[in-house]
């Protein structure tokens, strides 16, 4: 596949190597190579896994995370990993800013990270020990959004972050409305962390308590107020109606669904959400391109081929395990996290093209059952080719094979695999996330991110390029670019042509909540509304999203309060430049 000016552009201002006026990445076959030798490098045959490395990526089978094609084999001092929660925010000064050195040492690093405040008092509330009066949580977040700021004026890599907070949390409403001003908090997307105790509250419309700190058993001096659960309810869909945010994560079903559930409790996630991870925790991310195995696009004969895609999930499987011991990390804590759990992300991207090229409408029992099955065959594969990692390696270290088995999402696998993982024990903890894949998306020439839909056929993109000024480019849809160069623009469109802004939210949760029962992360996706959709609509989607089992849920009309990367005849997306995502 020959890359255009824009994928050219992304190549070059993204992932090709150069050292001041020398570039090492002559041609992308360069990168290719270079990612693949590094990755490569821990095997003991490693001139037979580089070429199946280097296989699988040059036709863009497989895209792994951004971090990953910028950073392996360059000898730089950053990360492989695109993101990491941090550690838990200790309640004092000294704490706080022993916790934003961190985070700035893992943006600097090139990670974005996700950060729970829910363990910071709320705002009016005394300092035993200094005698002041506490900010709370929002204050001391503007503090992590101007470091973000600050580097990300020195770098195309973007340090996006992910900030949370309890819904019990006395500040909750000041989370809540924290980015109603245009300009505020500019770097980071928030998410209320939700629990099933709080959406049978809202149903029951009973009160709600807020308190610090969150515990069964509060102190004494604790901070107690009662709200109507219905009241904060409407607070949350009205922000995110009228500015995109905050979205919800839906906390107990993360937890509930934690294959290390024994072992660890999850209270933020990476930055766009597909990633739910304990304190230290990273992300380890790639995407399976599902439209580099259709076969007769667009014909009735128009099929994926499965063996390729097991053959490619297989080694990508290893090429991910491969990059937890390669990779630098910006903090111990991150080092321990990652090598005892060997946590790998690994998804799709290029879905909604996918479905248009076998065609397949994006709203339809077949398109979805479609997605469920290749989704179905990806985490059987992948689970496979970790448990034989296990036999070969050795199994991930917090392995107790007998609750791990007790976890929902693994109790749910095929008897063969269970039996593989009682006997042979398995190399990684997790193995699937469906990220939003943005940028590797671009470079493999536009095709839909992720499990999106088509965003436009044609469109206006703005990128910035490594003199960090913005450029603009016209852009087309991977699949509209060849069925007009397969029909000479002279055919009809098939009507399975269809963009996210004609599709109903309904059908966007449908497709997440076909695809989230093989997946054993999340999923990051976004739900398009039409501009005259109002706060009840955003009401109704979230309150589906918890009863469908999802883990979380964003939404975006168009005319919210947020900046814009793509424009189609004047319309905006929901993807800030410098936010969206690898």
């Amino acid at each position: 596949m020959e890359m255009t000016p824009f994928s050219g552009h992304i190549w070059k201002t993204r992932y090709c190597y150069s050292q001041g006026s020398t570039t090492d990445d002559k041609e992308i076959t360069d990168t290719w190579k270079r990612v693949a030798g590094a990755v490569a490098a821990i095997e003991d045959d490693q001139d037979f896994w580089q070429r199946a490395f280097q296989d699988i990526l040059s036709d863009y089978r497989f895209l792994p995370g951004g971090r990953i094609l910028a950073g392996a084999g360059t000898g730089k001092r950053v990360t492989l990993f695109n993101c990491f929660v941090m550690g838990p925010i200790v309640d004092s000064v000294e704490s706080i800013f022993d916790s934003l050195k961190e985070a700035a040492l893992t943006m600097q690093q090139g990670g974005g990270i996700g950060c729970d405040f829910s363990t910071l008092r709320p705002a009016g509330s005394p300092a035993v020990t200094s005698g002041t009066i506490a900010s709370g949580p929002v204050p001391f977040m503007r503090i992590w959004d101007a470091l973000c700021e600050t580097l990300l004026q020195t770098s195309t890599r973007r340090g996006a972050m992910m900030a949370t907070l309890r819904c019990d949390h006395p500040d909750i409403e000041a989370f809540i409305d924290a980015k109603r001003q245009q300009d505020a908090l500019n770097n980071f997307n928030l998410s209320v962390l939700v629990t099933d105790a709080f959406m049978q509250a809202v149903a029951d419309d009973s009160e709600w308590e807020l308190r610090f700190p969150a515990s069964d058993s509060p102190p004494a001096d604790s901070t107690c107020r009662k709200v109507p659960a219905r009241q904060l309810w409407y607070r949350i869909v009205s922000a995110a109606h009228e500015t995109a945010e905050p979205g919800v994560l839906f906390i107990d079903s993360i937890n509930r669904e934690n294959n290390l559930y024994y072992h660890e409790e999850i209270s933020a996630t990476n930055p766009c959400g597909e990633i739910p991870l304990p304190p230290y925790g990273a992300c380890d991310l790639g995407s399976v391109n599902l439209t580099a195995f259709v076969r007769e696009s667009f014909t009735k004969n128009a099929h994926l081929d499965e063996r390729s895609i097991r053959e490619t999930v297989g080694i990508a499987v290893r090429f991910l395990d491969n990059v937890i011991d390669v990779s630098r990390y910006p903090l111990e804590q991150q080092v321990a996290q990652a090598l005892s759990t060997r946590r790998i992300g690994l998804g799709i991207t290029g879905l909604a093209d996918t479905l248009v090229t076998l065609r397949l409408h994006y709203d339809s029992d077949a398109a979805r059952a479609l997605a469920a099955g290749t989704m179905q065959l990806i985490r059987d594969t992948a689970y496979a080719t970790s448990i034989e990692l296990a036999k070969e390696k050795g199994a991930f270290p917090f392995l107790d094979r007998q609750r791990y088995l007790q976890a929902p999402f693994i109790s749910r696998l095929p008897e063969a695999l269970k039996s593989g993982i009682a006997r042979d024990g398995i190399r990684n903890s997790h193995l699937l996330a469906i990220a939003p894949t943005g940028t590797i998306s671009l470079l493999a020439n536009n095709i839909s991110s992720g499990i999106e839909p088509i965003y436009a056929l044609e469109a206006d993109r703005d990128v910035r390029g490594s003199d960090l000024k913005l450029r603009r480019f016209t852009v087309r849809d991977r699949a509209y670019e060849l069925w007009l160069a397969s029909n000479q623009g002279q055919a009809d469109l098939p009507k399975c042509f269809v963009t996210a802004d004609s599709l109903t939210p309904q059908a966007h949760m449908e497709m997440q909540s076909c695809l989230q029962s093989f997946v054993d992360n999340a999923i990051s996706k976004t739900v398009n509304l039409p501009a005259h959709a109002t706060a009840e609509d955003v009401a109704d989607i979230f309150s589906k999203a918890h009863a469908l089992g999802i883990k979380g849920c964003t939404v975006f009309r168009p005319g919210v309060l947020r900046g814009q990367v793509l424009r189609a005849r004047g319309e905006s997306h929901c993807c800030d430049v410098d936010r969206e995502a690898d």
